[in-house]
């Protein structure tokens, strides 16, 4: 099937199969996702991909690198790079319900101003680090690091059904891996916003040119516009993506302070939840 020219309803079923369950096999490859996992379990060593078990070092990450074109993704370095190869090969994308988190440096402006260029450059990749470690080790892809702001998106295929909770769970981890709570202050003011909802996931860019997969539509924008407006220390998480988080999780936060938002483009106002670093 690979390399098969495809209408765009199928390629968009492909995308959404893919999405939901994280299985390509049968679209890039002979064998089922169980015969593939097993096999790569055999080869040596670790690192390797959790959701599919493909090695990235030693004899095993070598022969999948040259036999398969397999390697660490640059969504997320804990994953390979089936979903780079997937956009290459399936063109476009399908709508689907993920979360989507953005962290965003309070005051950036203010804090370039009092730092020599060099300074405040080491402080933003210090950003980029804490935060990425923790998208990755959430199973999230890293869709974004722009200026100072990092975008990660939670896909039921790859970070799983509880995907509204990882992703509140990784704002949290977020305040906290930044200082936020400790009696010093951060070492960098982070607002975040958490929102969960239906978005187009796919691959954009030119024919037989780069290709990005990323996410667009109007919960994209109100994950954005809630990250603008979090304070130092807040994360903003929209009712959708509270109710999904606390659907069964036993996630705590009594009480978050409940708050009204005027988003730019709505008409209505926004309610979200307020949450803090402990």
């Amino acid at each position: 099937m690979p390399g098969e020219r495809l209408d765009q309803k199928t390629i968009e079923q492909i995308w959404h199969d893919y999405l939901t369950t994280g299985n390509s096999m049968r679209y890039l490859g002979p064998l089922n996702y169980r015969e593939f996992r097993t096999l790569m379990r055999w080869l040596p060593k670790n690192p390797r991909c959790r959701i599919c078990n493909t090695p990235f070092s030693g004899i095993g990450g070598t022969l999948v690198k040259v036999a398969l074109g397999r390697e660490s993704s640059v969504l997320n370095p804990s994953m390979c790079n089936i979903c780079e190869k997937f956009a290459r090969e399936y063109r476009g994308g399908a709508e689907v319900e993920i979360s989507m988190l953005f962290a965003d440096v309070r005051g950036s402006t203010t804090l370039a101003e009092g730092m020599a260029p060099i300074e405040f450059s080491h402080l933003i990749d210090r950003f980029y680090r804490a935060v990425t470690d923790i998208l990755i080790e959430s199973n999230a892809w890293i869709e974004k690091l722009i200026g100072d702001e990092v975008t990660g998106l939670f896909i039921p295929g790859f970070a799983g059904p509880q995907h509204a909770r990882l992703a509140v769970e990784a704002a949290q981890a977020i305040l906290q891996a930044t200082g936020h709570g400790r009696l010093e202050g951060p070492w960098i003011p982070v607002g975040v916003g958490v929102h969960t909802g239906t978005a187009y996931v796919g691959a954009v860019g030119k024919e037989g040119g780069m290709t990005d997969i990323t996410a667009l539509g109007d919960a994209v924008n109100t994950a954005a516009r809630l990250a603008a407006n979090a304070g130092p220390g807040e994360i903003l998480v929209s009712e959708q993506a509270w109710n999904a988080a606390r659907l069964g999780s036993g996630l705590g936060a009594e009480g978050a302070e409940v708050r009204q938002l005027q988003l730019k483009g709505r008409s209505e106002p926004v309610e979200v939840r307020v949450l803090r670093a402990a």
